[in-house]
């Protein structure tokens, strides 16, 4: 009995580390259906929710939000491992699947709800945003134009909108190929 309660207890610790490995991190790169499917094929990424954050409506829904006052932007929730992949690396696979120099939205995507944003939950957040903020900047030699925002609250949004880019994937493709996301991204980042 005694060894079987050593044993119940391990496990129970063993638990408790692998869900201390898991963490969060929010960004808006536009529509969220092609920001979801950049970070989901990710080594480390276990999950990656689409929704809204950054504004003051409760519970907001997609058409507040896109048309609405709601101060939200289309976001993507992704859950990682952090033994397997680090924030830095989120963070770089957020700038090459965004164009940080658009002030009006993203790609075909227009409006405040599809600005570009890194959403940051520490200062350790927050400063390697700012760095990599300051290496763009100096490297394209123009003014990054994505807004660093603390995190508040992430709203999920309609089922429909999950997984997107692989339920409708015909219609997907088609709206990614019209907003010519691909071309201006290897425009942007091939040089």
């Amino acid at each position: 009995m005694k060894y079987l309660i050593i044993i119940i207890i391990l496990f129970s610790n063993i638990n408790l580390l692998k869900a201390s490995q898991k963490s969060k991190a929010y960004f808006a790169g536009g529509c969220f259906w092609c920001v979801e499917e950049s970070f989901e094929k990710l080594n480390g990424v276990e999950e990656v929710i689409s929704g809204y954050s950054g504004g003051v409506t409760e519970n907001p829904t997609y058409k507040e939000v896109t048309y609405g006052d709601t101060g939200h932007f289309e976001v993507v929730e992704v859950i990682y491992d952090n033994t397997i992949i680090s924030y830095e690396k989120l963070l770089k696979n957020f700038w090459i699947n965004i164009d940080p120099f658009d002030a009006y939205g993203q790609f075909c995507d227009k409006g405040y709800s599809y600005r570009s944003v890194a959403f940051y939950k520490n200062d350790q957040e927050k400063a390697l945003i700012e760095k990599n903020i300051k290496k763009l900047e100096e490297k394209f030699e123009k003014k990054v134009v994505t807004y660093i925002r603390s995190f508040n609250k992430f709203y999920k949004a309609e089922d429909y909108h999950q997984d997107f880019y692989k339920i409708k994937f015909e219609r997907y493709l088609k709206y990614k190929e019209a907003c010519r996301r691909e071309e201006i991204l290897n425009r942007i980042w091939n040089q």
